[in-house]
């Protein structure tokens, strides 16, 4: 928790500070996404979620230097829903679930095109991910965990994962952007798992919404 706060804390300053520079501006972000953890539980099935946060875009390069492209940094700090269900012998025994819920964190590099070439409204943008476990929900029947057990190993789980961010969108008004983004863990969320690396992954769709003004170039 103390690591949470701090996030936050870093985020925070970072954000109220850039915005008394009168160039940036912070904002709030969700989106929906399907996740799922890679080599682990049989026949599982992504788990639909949602993530709901807060977002900065803070300009590093403006066109002037760069000949019309513009480029910033845009962290953002989020609660998001993850992990999956497995349908083995769904019939006989339910749904298994391994529903895990993270605050997360990214620091973007943020491009948008130059303007002239009808792209302008259009942007990419990576960054490094950092997360932190602050619930797992796991259902299972005791047939499922008798049977699977040996061959997952899960009761174990890492509580600080990283990983890597991308993504492409596009603005839809001034305070207003959509996007495509893709997350993917480099780091094991069962250490204990046989079948390989145990990483999270996701592809959500979602907004980025800006309090105040429009961007001002």
């Amino acid at each position: 928790m103390k690591k949470i706060n701090l996030l936050i804390a870093l985020f925070l300053f970072t954000a109220v500070s850039a915005q008394y520079s009168g160039e940036s501006r912070i904002g709030f972000t969700g989106n929906f996404h399907q996740g799922s953890i890679v080599n682990i539980h049989d026949e599982s099935k992504g788990r639909y979620g949602g993530t709901l946060g807060v977002v900065a875009e803070i300009p590093i390069l403006s066109g002037d230097i760069t000949g019309s492209e513009n480029i910033f940094l845009m962290p953002m700090v989020e609660y998001s829903m993850q992990g999956e269900n497995s349908t083995v012998n769904v019939g006989e025994w339910g749904r298994q679930k391994f529903h895990n819920d993270y605050v997360a964190a990214q620091l973007y590099l943020k491009y948008f095109f130059a303007p002239g070439r009808n792209l302008s409204e259009y942007f990419v943008f990576a960054g490094p991910r950092v997360e932190f476990l602050v619930r797992d929900k796991r259902e299972t029947s005791a047939q499922y965990e008798a049977l699977y057990f040996q061959y997952n190993q899960d009761d174990v789980m890492n509580k600080i994962g990283i990983g890597v961010s991308v993504g492409v969108g596009t603005r839809i008004m001034d305070n207003l952007e959509a996007f495509l983004r893709f997350d993917r863990g480099f780091s094991k969320v069962y250490p204990n798992g046989i079948n390989g690396v145990t990483y999270n992954r996701q592809l959500s769709v979602g907004v980025n919404y800006y309090l105040g003004g429009g961007r001002y170039y």
